[in-house]
């Protein structure tokens, strides 16, 4: 069984910076492609960002966000800098395992296998 945990999660203010770790275990890590999602309350959740052999990333987070991995240590980053209010959310990380479809498709909820509870940034004004 594949579990997520993700950490890092914290009150910041508006233009400031956060890294949030997801560390995987009980899997092949390297096998996985790996993304962040977001959610508010009342909302549905927006992809982020993602990683398999290259990275994507949603426009509103491109240039500010960075997503990386360290198959090593079995976990995905997501640094994310100049930070606003809005951005406030549950930070959720999931991962791929590019069996059903065996295609990448970062945006698509329904492709992701795992997911980890979440953790929450709070941006403040």
């Amino acid at each position: 069984q594949v579990q997520l945990v993700e950490s890092g999660g914290q009150l910041v203010q508006a233009g400031g910076s956060l890294r949030l770790s997801c560390a995987a275990s009980g899997c092949t890590f390297s096998i996985y492609a790996m993304s962040w999602f977001r959610q508010n309350p009342g909302k549905e959740r927006e992809f982020v960002a993602a990683i398999r052999k290259i990275t994507s990333y949603s426009d509103s987070v491109k240039c500010r966000f960075t997503i990386s991995r360290d198959n090593a240590k079995n976990t995905v980053y997501l640094q994310m800098n100049s930070l606003k209010p809005d951005e406030t959310a549950v930070y959720y990380c999931a991962a791929n395992d590019l069996r059903n479809p065996p295609i990448f498709r970062p945006e698509v909820i329904s492709d992701y296998d795992y997911w980890g509870q979440g953790t929450q940034v709070t941006v403040s004004s």
